[in-house]
């Protein structure tokens, strides 16, 4: 008995949408260093989060390859579409990083 077309592709629907988020794991992982050592992490709150957080690279990304219109993008088309979105503050200066990695 086969299923129903309708079930088949909510299913599909599903798996296209958890391809399209970043993955569970490393939301949590970067919610943890940000919040106190002994702070709870509700699942709705892990879910927004990781759904924001997804919304945010794929804005961004979109906006580099507008740019460079190519399959890959780099990081300086990334830094790019930041600060053209308003992100500035968000922006770490490779100089910044030379500075504190000494590479």
């Amino acid at each position: 008995m086969g299923v129903p077309a309708h079930l088949n592709q909510d299913s599909e629907c599903t798996i296209q949408e958890q391809h399209r988020f970043m993955p569970i794991a490393n939301v949590i992982r970067i919610m943890r260093r940000i919040l106190p050592p002994r702070a709870k992490i509700s699942g709705d709150s892990k879910q927004t989060i990781q759904e924001c957080v997804s919304e945010f690279i794929s804005f961004v990304t979109g906006e580099a390859n507008e740019r460079c219109q190519r399959k890959t993008i780099t990081a300086e088309d990334v830094l790019w579409a930041m600060s053209k979105l308003g992100f500035d503050d968000y922006i770490v200066r490779p100089s910044l990083l030379k500075m504190c990695f000494g590479q």
